[in-house]
């Protein structure tokens, strides 16, 4: 059986562009693997195959429960794996406190996982009902609700705008001021109605099977989560954590 089969036939999670990843960034000979956002463990899985036996890698994510599943996962590579529940931006503090300083290879695979969007109680999807969360740490920060609800709506329309580059982030956000005026906002379906009931008829037709919500629900995602300034600090801080001849 393949291992592509067998992981598939056991369940496990299979990351897009796996070959790719381990072929550009040839992980062969390497002493520190940094995964910024290690998920379920798939990227790191191969990578440490691919490395050799000296190798350590290091996961970072914000979801707990994705580093416990991922702690599962790799379990079998031992001392060879440390995972810390920690922002990425914080990547020079995470490797400073394994002592190592720097990573001869860093990977960011930025955005959402599947599992993270199929449940419900995460509140990133407008296709399921549930809470209006869509923080990847869940133990703190604020949720895409006290945002929607807290917002006054010049700064919520700039918001979808910046964030989603959705060109009726106006009427969106008045939409959502007309709705809360009446209750507050609590969950992705509410949401993602009230959304869909601001775009002209003619839009809604020639969106082809995409969702109205689908520009918001994005934009909401990336504010809850601070994820460009989180990625902007990354990179000012690869100079720092890369080793000389490393790869990201």
């Amino acid at each position: 059986m393949s291992d592509r089969a067998a992981m598939e036939r056991s369940g496990a999670h299979q990351p897009v562009l796996l070959g790719e990843v381990v072929s550009l960034l040839e992980p062969r000979g390497r002493k520190v693997l940094l995964d910024c956002t290690i998920g379920l463990g798939g990227h790191a899985e191969a990578l440490l195959e691919a490395a050799g036996t000296e190798t350590l890698l290091i996961g970072i994510d914000l979801d707990e429960g994705n580093l416990v599943r991922a702690g599962r996962r790799l379990e079998r590579f031992g001392r060879r794996v440390r995972l810390f529940h920690a922002s990425f931006d914080h990547a020079d503090e995470v490797l400073a406190e394994t002592g190592v300083g720097v990573a001869d290879l860093i990977l960011a695979d930025l955005g959402v996982s599947s599992n993270q969007l199929e449940d419900a109680d995460r509140g990133f999807s407008f296709s399921v009902d549930g809470p209006l969360d869509m923080r990847l740490d869940s133990s703190s920060g604020q949720t895409a609700a006290d945002l929607v609800n807290g917002l006054d709506e010049t700064k919520l329309a700039d918001l979808i705008y910046q964030f989603g580059q959705e060109r009726y982030s106006r009427r969106i956000a008045g939409a959502i001021v007309r709705s809360r005026k009446r209750r507050r906002i609590e969950r992705t379906t509410e949401l993602a109605r009230v959304v869909a009931g601001a775009y002209p008829a003619a839009a809604r037709k020639s969106r082809r099977g995409v969702h109205p919500a689908t520009r918001t629900f994005m934009a909401l995602r990336i504010a809850v989560n601070d994820e460009l300034s989180r990625l902007e600090r990354l990179l000012e801080l690869l100079p720092a954590v890369l080793a000389g001849g490393g790869r990201a």
